[in-house]
């Protein structure tokens, strides 16, 4: 588990990442150094996978969400195999699950407009043999983050402590 030190770096790194250790260290109360060093130990856990910038769906054309629910009758795993090599080299998919329930896989895409999502999907079922494939398109978006919440990464008497 993490320290509540760890929690509050976190929490700036996911607002801003660019921020100088400096800075961070100065918000949570440490100097540069063991800042950065937690910093490090963080990425050397695996906890912070990598630092990204967040890009504007719109203004780099890509502001259509198509939300894919796949259902298939194939469950071997050469298939499963194939599909998954499928669509992970389609840039368009930003996001890929495999789910439980009556959906098998869930896809977020992002693309220009509909004529875009058509040729992605073109693409798609050329690639491999699906049962069911249904699409639907956000209308608007009403929240999104990358932010994971961090109040679960707390040790248990810290939970109790914070609320």
């Amino acid at each position: 588990m993490l320290d509540d030190m760890d929690v509050k770096i976190l929490a700036i790194l996911q607002e801003d990442c660019t921020r100088p250790v400096a800075e961070i260290g100065k918000e949570v109360g440490l100097s540069t150094t063991p800042c950065w060093r937690r910093i490090q130990k963080l990425e050397e856990l695996g906890v912070i996978k990598r630092r990204v910038a967040v890009l504007d769906p719109v203004k780099v054309n890509a502001g259509v969400t198509v939300f894919i629910s796949i259902k298939t009758d194939q469950h071997s795993l050469a298939w499963l195999e194939r599909f998954h090599k499928a669509v992970s080299d389609f840039p368009e998919v930003v996001e890929f699950y495999r789910m439980s329930g009556d959906v098998d896989y869930l896809l977020r895409v992002a693309v220009p407009d509909i004529a875009a999502y058509d040729v992605f999907y073109k693409k798609l079922i050329s690639n491999i043999e699906i049962a069911k494939v249904s699409s639907a398109f956000a209308m608007e978006e009403i929240k999104h983050t990358t932010a994971l919440p961090l109040t679960f990464a707390r040790p248990p008497n810290e939970k109790r402590k914070s609320g």
